[in-house]
């Protein structure tokens, strides 16, 4: 028989406890703190950067683990510590996926380390596509680049939201319209430069939960950057426009988006981030449950209880599972065939939400209360639904690939 295994090797073990090490001594004791005071927790960052773990040199290690399993256990021991910090940690990572997705090896030389600074200047980076009228409707997009020739420069205008980190990042990632008439594959990618004149903060949204990680409006006025600036050079955006015009005509095979292929990259990572929260959860509900007494014995004794856990770890290793064989296959180099980068986010983020439900009513009255932390969890599991691609759009993605069909 072939080899075969799932067994972690030594590198990975190590890299995976001592992200466990910082997450238990470092995130969760400010957690409830940072979620009260909805603020970014730049001394937790700061700390993150002092030891390595928020930087380049970390992300692209795990970036090129041949196994493709270093970002996911990252990412499940980071939210695993806490998800509104393990967002303000990684949020940056979602804007450098999306210039290594569409940019050159030059582009993504020169914008990536900017966007992490180093330890003494920490700095951050934003991922802008979602828009007040177009969030799963990505052909509903508004925010326009227009090609000012005679000084080689893009002109955008527009206002993008739910943007992570939007508004206090160094560098933002912005998607806007090229070509409105070819709605979605009409699309490009730009670097908006640190302290580029047009570019400002809008709205701050105060969230349900992931509390600690800053959400805001990004507004576009007039915002000049140079020609290379557009990820992946104008020859290309031209080249991909006449054949995204071409197959229009004919009916042809559409050219991927510019948004969907930086979501479809990071789609097993946001699993991976439900896992961890999941996981957190489930493991204070059996320790609660073994240690509170009612009626005499631990309520971990009676069925109703113990089962509800044992689905609750069935559930948590079956997540991990889709989600590790999507970040093994895109590592791979090999086609989702059968949508697998949307069925690990679907499937994980669907048990975040259940886990931390059943973990709050185990705990009952207590599972209510701040004093406790799963109450904090079930808020942050809620957005692993709606962001990255709502459930019912990975559901979507999953039909359409496994039928072939168009279904709407």
């Amino acid at each position: 028989m072939g080899d075969f295994s799932l067994e972690l090797n030594d590198d990975q073990t190590a890299v995976r406890d001592w992200i466990h090490g910082f997450a238990a001594d470092v995130m969760r004791p400010a957690a409830a703190e940072w979620d009260e005071r909805e603020e970014t927790p730049w001394p937790v960052i700061q700390e993150a950067a002092k030891i390595g773990l928020y930087s380049l040199d970390f992300y692209a290690q795990q970036y090129f683990d041949p196994t493709g399993l270093g970002i996911p256990l990252a990412m499940e021991e980071l939210f695993w510590g806490d998800a509104g910090i393990g967002l303000s940690i990684v949020g940056t990572a979602l804007a450098a996926v999306g210039v290594l997705a569409n940019g050159t090896e030059e582009q993504i030389g020169t914008w990536i380390p900017q966007m992490y600074g180093d330890v003494n200047d920490v700095k951050l980076a934003s991922f802008c596509s979602s828009e007040p009228d177009a969030g799963s409707d990505v052909s509903a997009m508004r925010t326009r680049a227009v090609y000012d020739q005679a000084k080689d420069e893009w002109v955008l205008n527009g206002t993008k939201t739910w943007a992570t980190n939007g508004g206090i990042a160094n560098v933002h990632v912005v998607v806007a319209v090229v070509d409105p008439e070819l709605g979605a594959r009409g699309h490009a990618s730009f670097v908006i430069p640190p302290n580029t004149p047009g570019l400002s903060q809008g709205q701050k949204f105060k969230k349900h939960g992931i509390r600690a990680s800053h959400t805001a409006e990004v507004v576009l006025e007039d915002v000049r950057i140079p020609g290379h600036c557009l990820l992946g050079g104008k020859e290309k955006l031209d080249d991909r426009l006449a054949r995204s015009r071409e197959r229009a005509k004919s009916g042809g095979e559409r050219v991927k988006n510019a948004a969907m292929a930086t979501f479809e990259a990071s789609r097993p990572a946001v699993g991976a981030q439900a896992v961890g929260i999941a996981r957190a959860a489930y493991e204070v509900a059996l320790d609660y449950a073994k240690t509170r007494v009612q009626f005499g014995r631990p309520i971990i004794d009676n069925q109703g209880i113990a089962f509800q856990l044992a689905d609750m770890r069935t559930q948590i290793d079956a997540a991990r599972l889709l989600v590790w064989r999507a970040s093994w296959m895109a590592s791979a180099g090999k086609p989702f065939t059968s949508a697998e980068g949307s069925m690990s986010k679907l499937y994980a983020g669907e048990t975040a939400k259940k886990v931390t439900a059943q973990a709050m009513q185990i705990l009952g009255g207590n599972g209510f209360t701040r004093e406790y932390p799963v109450e904090r969890m079930h808020r942050d599991s809620a957005i692993y639904s709606i962001f990255e691609g709502t459930a019912e759009i990975q559901r979507l993605v999953i039909a359409r690939t496994i039928s072939g069909l168009p279904i709407r």
